[in-house]
């Protein structure tokens, strides 16, 4: 492992079924498994603000395969399964007995499929905006949030910045306005795009989970897997002004014999109300 001396990061390759998984630890104390979402994003856009997170415990993250610096060949499969499955081998390689899972949106789900395949292997799951257990939910979302995007001041203000020359003159501030452009309809306060660490999503690898999905709805095999009463100890937090619809949300905690904390956040609460999500983390999260 390479130190990170900045933020007292390691980070290390690791070798799972044929790819090479990137893999950053901060902190000391119970491990507890960070998803980034995506599908096909990496774990960069979390920060700084879950690093907050390490305080008497250690943040395990990785890039997920075909995303960040978890990059594969066009040939490599990149479905549900495989994700799951690489889960399941780190899990192996850190030597952890049962998991605390934390997921934001796609790694949200993500985490509710690992529990689902390996049920004996989940302590504790805090799903963070998490992405629908259903595909009916998910073509909500996409609605919602294109519903958002096409509201005329992005146009306006993409057309502003177009035109301002920043482009030529500064090409890292453009590049962050435009990034912030893209995302803005994530967030109840538009202007708080700008404090979200920019991030790129692998489009293959996103299309592949998806579809490896198909028509999905996982409520029967929650209900199956976990009768009530069983669920791994579970947290969910959202956003109310989230795209991501929070009815969603509540359905998924109701599964989980949960509720949900609700905060005045789009999809990013860690960005919107960081230290409220810090907070509702903090409490439920394994610690020292």
């Amino acid at each position: 492992m390479t130190g990170t001396e900045a933020t007292g990061a390691a980070d290390a390759l690791v070798a799972v079924d044929g790819v090479r998984l990137y893999t950053r630890r901060v902190g000391s104390g119970p491990p507890v498994v960070v998803l980034h979402g995506g599908p096909g994003a990496h774990h960069d856009y979390l920060l700084p603000q879950y690093d907050r997170l390490a305080r008497g415990r250690t943040l395990l993250f990785y890039d997920q395969r075909g995303g960040g610096r978890s990059p594969v060949p066009r040939e490599t499969p990149v479905g549900w399964r495989e994700h799951v499955a690489d889960l399941e081998t780190l899990r192996e390689r850190w030597a952890i007995d049962t998991l605390a899972l934390l997921g934001y949106s796609w790694g949200g789900l993500l985490a509710v499929l690992y529990a689902l395949e390996h049920p004996g292997r989940v302590a504790r799951l805090a799903l963070v905006s998490p992405a629908p257990v259903t595909a009916r939910w998910r073509r909500e979302f996409e609605r919602r949030f294109a519903a958002r995007m096409a509201q005329p001041w992005i146009a306006r203000e993409r057309a502003e910045l177009a035109a301002s020359g920043l482009a030529q003159s500064d090409p890292e501030k453009y590049r962050r306005l435009a990034f912030a452009l893209s995302v803005a309809g994530y967030f109840r306060d538009p202007s708080r795009a700008r404090e979200l660490t920019p991030f790129r999503v692998t489009a293959r690898t996103q299309q592949a989970v998806w579809e490896s999905l198909g028509d999905y709805d996982l409520r029967d095999r929650l209900r199956q897997t976990f009768p009530k009463g069983t669920a791994p100890r579970s947290l969910v937090v959202h956003g109310v002004d989230d795209p991501m619809p929070i009815e969603s949300a509540r359905e998924t905690a109701a599964l989980l014999d949960t509720g949900v904390i609700e905060l005045a956040t789009g999809h990013a609460p860690h960005v919107e109300a960081t230290e409220q999500f810090v907070r509702a983390l903090d409490g439920f999260l394994p610690h020292r």
